[in-house]
């Protein structure tokens, strides 16, 4: 019995989580996917910190669509995003 259970532990080093082709499936495109959504949420994040450093109209033009495009693709609520856009002008406005 302790053969069957150090092979079953070689088996699932091999193939990540779980044994069904589906839930290795999963697996990766969820890999893929996190992957992809923190890249685009790093770089909205980005572009909010360089218009709080600068507060020119310049850096709101390019951080406005950057944010309101991550919003549409789910990764931060909508609201959120509006909140933030908001903010972002009040204080721009209010520098300028």
């Amino acid at each position: 019995t302790e053969e069957k259970f150090m092979a079953k532990d070689r088996l699932r080093k091999k193939i990540g989580k779980g044994r069904h082709a589906s839930s290795i499936k999963r697996d990766k495109q969820n890999l893929k996917l996190r992957a992809k959504n923190r890249s685009a949420l790093s770089r909205m994040r980005t572009a909010v910190k360089k218009v709080r450093s600068e507060r020119s109209e310049a850096a709101l033009k390019a951080a406005v669509p950057v944010i309101a495009r991550t919003a549409s693709k789910g990764i931060v609520h909508k609201r959120t995003a509006s909140r933030l856009i908001s903010r972002l002008t009040k204080s721009v406005r209010a520098g300028a």
